[in-house]
């Protein structure tokens, strides 16, 4: 959530504060439907202009705001995989997540079935 509202701010601010730490899953999904949406809702109002100023990060890079939402989706989509492939080592099913997975094959949703 620090790196979508960094990128909201147009500055990434390394001494913010951050949140406590959960203490179980219920908190982790409380804290994300709590302040997911209200982020998104920010950084969908920036303006093409905002969305090309160039925003410096930890003296490493120095790119356009829309360029850090691509590189914030490439790195969510890895931790959700990296998650996913725990998941059978562990005892679980792995989901279907982008299609389907050995444990739960790929359905065509019903709307799409009953137009063919």
């Amino acid at each position: 959530m620090h790196f979508l509202n960094s990128i909201a701010n147009l500055k990434f601010d390394m001494t913010a504060a951050h949140p406590d730490k959960p203490k179980n899953i219920a908190e982790v999904v409380d804290f994300y439907g709590r302040e997911s949406a209200a982020r998104h809702r920010r950084v969908e109002a920036l303006s093409a202009e905002q969305l090309l100023t160039p925003i410096p990060f930890a003296g490493i890079f120095n790119m356009p705001a829309v360029l850090y939402l691509g590189f914030l989706n490439n790195h969510s989509i890895h931790h959700r995989g990296e998650l996913a492939t725990y998941l059978r080592p562990m005892g679980s099913k792995v989901p279907s997540i982008d299609g389907g997975s050995f444990d739960e094959p790929f359905r065509m949703p019903e709307a799409v079935e009953s137009a063919a």
